[in-house]
């Protein structure tokens, strides 16, 4: 078992735990949580276009919960295939999809329900239906085929596996030769404290999962990415209940993070 795993519960009862957390932001997303949500957060904390979220059905934005920005990262050209990876209630999805346009197709993965529900229906309200498909399934075992994908968006997502070199293993199997990855996830400065590891409201909240910063890029590399970086950070916990429990030293934030599959 490796240093960001839980060590007192398995991994199947993380994943009821994320999921759990994730299905009730599903059905209420006003509600009480560690970490912050919603269109107004997206703008002012992690730097996306207000006008442009305008335009965006609320009941994908209201969902919303990255810690990072990750269209921010590089161009998605149009035309290209893009999947959003763990896509929630599509946020992120549906600003790739007016990227793509009419000849580009976006592929939207969750394993919550509810979540997959409001982006598909969030979809058809933004009249993206056509080019947008959504599958339930898992970020460890991607039910799409090898080197389909131009480009893979992520937001969130990585620390929320104790696999993680298996999630990027699966994120690059899908790529295409000179594919890209525009990752946003969660990383500390040094390692979280065993009692942190051990908090599964902690893990569902993105902070509990997170790597030490170098391990993200070292992991990146051993699964076949090159160029990985980070291209920007996030304060993306800022007056959160979850920021409270985790000690100021440890600068945990949201980081915004590039690779490719080389050619």
């Amino acid at each position: 078992m490796t240093s960001n795993c839980p060590v007192t519960f398995d991994v199947n009862y993380l994943r009821d735990q994320v999921r759990s957390t994730y299905e009730q932001v599903a059905r209420d997303p006003a509600g009480n949580y560690h970490f912050h949500r919603g269109a107004d957060y997206a703008h002012r904390f992690l730097g996306y276009d207000a006008d442009e979220l305008a335009t965006l059905p609320e009941l994908s934005t209201a969902r919303f919960a990255g810690v990072g920005n990750p269209l921010a990262i590089g161009p998605i050209e149009s035309g290209a295939t893009v999947l959003d990876h763990a896509c929630g209630a599509g946020m992120d999805l549906l600003l790739a999809a007016r990227r793509v346009g009419a000849t580009g197709r976006v592929i939207g993965i969750d394993m919550t329900p509810g979540m997959l529900e409001c982006a598909a229906e969030a979809a058809r309200r933004a009249g993206l239906a056509d080019i947008a498909e959504f599958h339930q399934g898992f970020y460890e075992e991607l039910p799409v085929e090898d080197a389909s994908v131009d480009v893979v968006i992520s937001n969130g997502v990585l620390n929320l596996s104790p696999e993680k070199h298996r999630v990027l293993s699966e994120v690059f199997r899908v790529l295409k030769p000179g594919g890209r990855l525009y990752l946003a996830d969660v990383v500390v400065q040094q390692e979280l404290t065993r009692e942190t590891r051990n908090n599964p409201d902690l893990w569902a909240a993105c902070i509990a999962g997170a790597l030490v910063e170098p391990e993200l890029e070292a992991i990146a590399s051993e699964v076949g990415f090159v160029d990985g970086h980070v291209t920007r950070r996030f304060n993306c916990f800022y007056d959160t209940t979850a920021e409270a429990k985790v000690a100021k030293h440890l600068f945990i934030q949201g980081v915004n993070f590039f690779a490719r599959k080389d050619v």
